[in-house]
């Protein structure tokens, strides 16, 4: 008698779909991860989602681009029927340790005469959840993701 062949865990613990985009990090990336991301939400009836997800998709992707030596930008998208959960990794590490990470522990006390580093406090507002990350199980050890989960309202209830 043979034991059954393990199962494979599904790519999407949450049920529904899983997409990957990988970008060149060049100033495009933002562009195209946010028309790859509203093509997703358009299809998958997530119509009411789609500005609030361009919008931070656009943020994760830009961070990755303006304060990383990372060669590619990677974008993961799990959507199901109530919600879809974005990770942006990148693989480069930053270019300026102290201010990446300075920008990432103190994204949400941007003073109101700075020009820039309010990006994640709107993530922040906008997400029913995001987080961060660091490493690849020990074999990346400079990378970085950084994820927002949005959803209808039912779904926040």
């Amino acid at each position: 008698m043979t034991s059954p062949a393990p199962t494979p865990a599904p790519t999407n613990p949450l049920g529904g779909e899983a997409y990957r985009l990988t970008l060149p990090n060049t100033a495009t990336a933002p562009r195209i991860a946010r028309d790859f991301l509203t093509s997703l939400l358009g299809v998958s009836r997530h119509m009411g989602l789609i500005d609030d997800a361009r919008l931070c998709v656009t943020e994760l992707v830009t961070n990755a681009h303006c304060h990383t030596r990372t060669p590619q930008i990677r974008v993961h998208v799990a959507v199901n029927r109530k919600r879809v959960t974005v990770a942006v990794t990148d693989d480069g590490g930053p270019l300026d340790v102290d201010k990446a990470f300075g920008t990432l522990g103190t994204a949400l006390a941007a003073g109101p005469e700075q020009e820039s580093g309010r990006g994640l406090a709107l993530v922040e507002s906008l997400a029913l959840a995001w987080g961060t990350g660091r490493g690849g199980g020990g074999q990346y050890p400079d990378r970085t993701v950084v994820w927002f989960t949005l959803g209808r309202p039912e779904a926040a209830a």
